[in-house]
């Protein structure tokens, strides 16, 4: 049985094809549309996940939706007869919900299918049951404490339950307009970055600050005992206001979520493109630390009531890797599963596995990588090259190396010698995180080499940190409490006594956003950290996401253009080498 998965007309549409409940491939938009969260319509995703599978759109039996409007329907109605919110808002949400309502036709018109045969086999799955799907079902644990966290998602930001075996029960809910992922957006954007998915720049930004707002934040948010979270909503306007959210085609736009209610207790609002002080570096401090507090206050409550020690974490707030690295720490949770799309691409798959289970299908899926997306042959990667020929031939010279133990020697050197390198291998990553198929990789060795790559490759803010990609055997030798991490989605201190020696991937505070690379898992990336290791003794390489400033690359040609645009030294895409002359 094929299923279909996806998530659309919401922020990082996607689509995922499970056949017979195995993941068979799962891509994001937004790498085939070039524009960072895509919304809208999962249209070239969908053909792509059938051409790996080698699939027709005839062939799908089921197409599950991430979305159900129908959900919590009298909660709606009671809202707003309460809070009586702002007829945009009314009509935003309405607007989205007729989208979601004609997915069926939109699927048939974009696979030319017959509609009636479409909505015979159309599941639309609730958005946090499909989070909480996403993650339990791909993890490896037969039995687990779940927990979603996110902005909302069919009028509900946070759910809480138990997977076990093929099922999932969810015992709690909180819902709009009271939201973690609200709190962290509101500040997001008080601190100047309005853009959709910003929020990731605040968690960067943190470790510079100190958390000397943490009293004036903690006004904004509570979290009960049971760990029901609640909102001061004079801070807030979402709920009430003329906030416009939109999810059609394009980038995903959200109006300004604070009130001046939060000027008047922060101080005024840094504007976007204004210089970052030390008030807005105490204020992401204290920001992630509010957070964290009541983030681990829902988790902690939920393992009183569960009494489980593994935990499955799913939606936006998981991608909040600082958090992540401390759950063992600052809750009975002893291990901890995050699938690397865990924001609301994810829940394509998360609607495809609850479809799959909701049937009788049996567990088929562990995720154990990251690596769902496309590839591409030495066939189509020399295409790509001979198609910009004369571009090539003026600045660099190309040859290739079909022997895997020669190449990843040769490039070792180069990252060695202080060369970065953009390295395109394999299947594609699904999630935001490059983890080592489409990455951007330089030694961690060179303490210069962080401002190096924001200034000439990436073009971005100089306070973002870049991950370790460590082999999995020398973890313990250089990192702290840290357990195998192949999704770069957890962050642990380094040893200090390694931190001189990798001060390239070491952030301010001490920490490292860590990526475990096994022979098992990725066994081209795990022989070129390996051949690094045994020149330099070191075996970790900075590894960024291979983009500047857009989606990460998905084509050869996207790679070679990247390349050629920026002061990247050296580019190896499968066997074939480019180095700048």
């Amino acid at each position: 049985m094929l299923i279909m998965g996806l998530n659309a007309y919401h922020g990082d549409v996607a689509a995922a094809l499970l056949d017979n409940g195995r993941l068979v491939a799962a891509v994001e938009e937004e790498r085939f549309r070039r524009v960072k969260h895509w919304a809208g319509f999962p249209d070239q995703s969908m053909q792509v996940c059938l051409q790996m599978a080698g699939a027709t759109a005839a062939d799908v039996d089921l197409f599950a939706i991430s979305r159900d409007p129908r959900a919590h329907l009298w909660r709606k109605a009671l809202f707003a007869l309460r809070r009586l919110p702002h007829p945009r808002m009314l009509v935003d949400r309405g607007r989205n919900a007729a989208s979601v309502s004609q997915v069926p036709d939109r699927l048939a018109q974009s696979l030319g299918l017959d509609p009636a045969h479409v909505r015979a086999r159309f599941r639309p799955v609730e958005h946090h049951p499909a989070h909480l799907a996403s993650s339990f079902f791909a993890s490896p644990f037969d039995e687990a404490a779940v927990c979603a966290i996110d902005g909302f998602g069919d009028f509900v930001s946070t759910s809480t339950g138990v997977g076990r075996g093929t099922s999932l029960t969810v015992d709690r809910r909180v819902y709009f307009p009271h939201s973690l992922g609200l709190l962290y957006l509101a500040v997001t954007q008080f601190l100047g970055f309005p853009g959709y998915g910003d929020e990731f720049k605040v968690m960067g930004l943190a470790p510079y600050g100190t958390p000397r707002f943490v009293r004036e934040l903690r006004q904004l948010v509570r979290v009960s005992g049971d760990g029901d979270v609640s909102l001061d909503l004079a801070y807030f306007s979402h709920w009430s206001g003329g906030v416009s959210m939109t999810w059609d085609e394009g980038s995903p736009t959200i109006g300004t979520v604070f009130t001046p209610k939060m000027e008047r207790l922060l101080g005024p609002a840094r504007r976007p493109g204004d210089p970052l002080e030390s008030r807005h570096e105490d204020l992401a401090a204290s920001l992630q630390a509010v957070y964290e507090e009541a983030a681990f206050a829902v988790l902690r409550a939920l393992h009183a009531r569960t009494k489980l020690d593994r935990l499955c974490l799913a939606g936006g707030c998981a991608m909040n890797s600082v958090a992540n690295g401390k759950i063992r720490e600052q809750t009975p949770f002893r291990e901890i599963f995050v699938q690397p799309a865990s924001g609301d691409n994810g829940t394509a798959l998360g609607a495809a596995l609850h479809t799959w289970h909701a049937g009788g299908g049996a567990r088929a899926c562990v995720m154990e990588h990251g690596y769902w997306g496309p590839a591409f042959t030495d066939a189509e990667i020399a295409d790509a090259i001979d198609a910009r020929h004369a571009d090539v031939l003026a600045r660099a010279t190309h040859s290739v190396i079909p022997d895997e133990e020669t190449l990843c020697a040769w490039t070792a050197d180069r990252i060695a010698a202080g060369n970065v390198v953009g390295w395109f291998q394999g299947r594609m990553e699904w999630g935001a995180r490059a983890l080592g198929n489409r990455s951007i990789l330089a030694d961690p060795r060179r303490a210069d080499m962080r401002d190096i790559i924001n200034t000439r490759i990436k073009f971005r803010e100089k306070f973002r940190p870049f991950a370790p990609s460590i082999a999995e055997d020398a973890l313990d030798d250089y990192f702290v409490g840290a357990v195998p991490d192949p999704f770069m989605i957890q962050v642990y201190p380094v040893r200090p006594e390694r931190r001189a020696e990798i001060p390239a991937v070491t952030h301010v505070d001490g920490s490292g956003r860590l990526q475990t690379v096994s022979r098992a898992t990725n066994a081209r990336y795990w022989a070129l950290i390996n051949a690094f290791r045994e020149r330099t003794g070191v075996p970790i390489l900075l590894n960024t996401s291979f983009n500047e400033n857009e989606p990460i690359v998905h084509l050869p040609a996207q790679a070679l253009d990247c390349f050629l645009r920026t002061d990247m030294d050296v580019l190896v895409m499968g066997s074939h080498v480019l180095e700048k002359r």
